[in-house]
């Protein structure tokens, strides 16, 4: 099916152009979306509500799917939240953009984890606050540091209400954050009174070992605000997601104008999700989800591993990136015309960070192509490394 409509405007929001293996996006690839399943469940789901599923929504979202989810959280993370404590959302995107919306006044100062998604900087931008980095080392956020400079900012006369963070097959590291600072972590978010906005959308995608217990699995009520997302499940279209959150935020969000209008989000889909589960398809399809991204991750760490030695990383565990950082004076946004002269792309780390610094890191994203094209995209990758490394010492000579 082409990407354009038959007046020429644009489907979909990627279009990847046939030369270039575009390493940059962190998309699924639209081969392996369930679309057999998918049209059963949306099927079945209007013939077992009827025209229920038409109308306007409950709003914390309909039963059915919120059932689904209390139970599945609680089989997979412990501690099933009860009902009062789910919302459901147009996916993490959109519940960051709610959050934000409660939780933020403009002026505030919200802190952000280094490096961390780079989309979650504009939603939050949006809202008027200004960003500031977490205090962190290689393994991720230092809990003890960041409490502190929580309570320096405050000292300023700052608030600051949240801080947000991928703490699980992160984007775009692809590490997760020790059990023994998640525990201090939140630990200090309930010292400080500091609320933790935890993007778990990558937490299903484990291919080696679970994911470890999530930052809400283990806080008292109010400390964590947890989002999901179907997107990377089961396929991003849909637009649909949920977050966990104490009774209070949930109540809050219920009562805004625009859902006491408008209903629950995205109605129809959820009720469509809630049959998807229920006839099994959403274990079935996330398992051969594991399966090819655990293929395709192993195939580009090979390739990496082969054709450019010097870089360093480490092998994510789950989720759809790998997080390289380049040797010596290389800079990623330096070598990125070069890559792409060469048919291959990337972020470079800059975009991960609020402050001027990551240059030395780029990211590559395994989700989209199949294993020879990532290999194909590493070699290339490598050749252009090497074209750029030649200039730069004939410039400096």
């Amino acid at each position: 099916m082409s990407a354009r409509a038959s007046n020429g405007l644009p489907l979909v929001q990627f279009h990847s152009a046939p030369e270039t293996v575009d390493l940059s996006w962190g998309h699924p690839d639209p081969a392996s979306l369930p679309l057999t399943e998918w049209a059963e469940a949306s099927v079945g789901g209007l013939r077992r509500y009827g025209g229920a599923a038409l109308a306007y929504g409950y709003a914390n979202g309909p039963g059915p799917l919120v059932e689904w989810l209390s139970e599945r959280l609680g089989r997979t993370d412990g501690g099933a939240p009860d009902a009062g404590r789910i919302f459901v959302t147009a996916g993490a995107s959109h519940a960051l953009e709610l959050v934000a919306a409660l939780l933020c006044r403009r002026g505030d100062t919200v802190l952000v984890d280094a490096p961390t998604y780079h989309l979650a900087f504009r939603v939050l931008a949006d809202h008027g606050v200004t960003l500031v980095p977490t205090a962190s080392d290689p393994d991720g956020i230092l809990p003890e540091a960041t409490g502190e400079l929580v309570e320096r900012l405050r000292r300023e006369g700052r608030r600051v209400p949240l801080l947000y963070l991928v703490p699980t097959f992160g984007n775009p590291t692809g590490r997760s954050l020790a059990r023994a600072r998640r525990t201090e972590l939140v630990a200090m978010a309930e010292r400080t009174g500091l609320v933790l906005v935890e993007d778990d959308t990558y937490r299903e995608l484990a291919y080696d070992a679970p994911a470890p217990p999530s930052l809400y699995s283990q806080a008292e009520d109010g400390a964590v605000i947890r989002l999901g997302s179907f997107s990377k499940t089961v396929a991003p279209g849909l637009r649909l997601g949920w977050l966990t959150a104490a009774p209070t935020l949930v109540t809050a969000l219920a009562r805004r104008g625009y859902v006491d209008s408008g209903g629950g989000v995205n109605h129809a889909t959820a009720l469509s999700m809630a049959e998807f589960a229920r006839l099994g398809s959403y274990e079935r399809h996330l398992e051969r989800m594991r399966t090819r991204y655990r293929g395709q991750r192993d195939a580009l760490v090979a390739a990496v591993r082969q054709h450019l030695p010097e870089v360093e990383f480490t092998v994510p565990a789950g989720g759809w990136f790998l997080w390289l950082r380049l040797p010596g004076p290389l800079r990623a946004s330096a070598l990125l015309p070069y890559a792409e002269a060469n048919g291959v792309s990337y972020l470079p780390g800059t975009h991960f960070f609020v402050t001027a610094t990551g240059d030395a890191y780029l990211r590559l994203s395994f989700s989209l192509f199949a294993p020879d094209l990532l290999a194909e995209g590493v070699r290339r990758l490598a050749t252009a490394t090497a074209v750029a490394v030649a200039v730069a010492v004939a410039e400096s000579t």
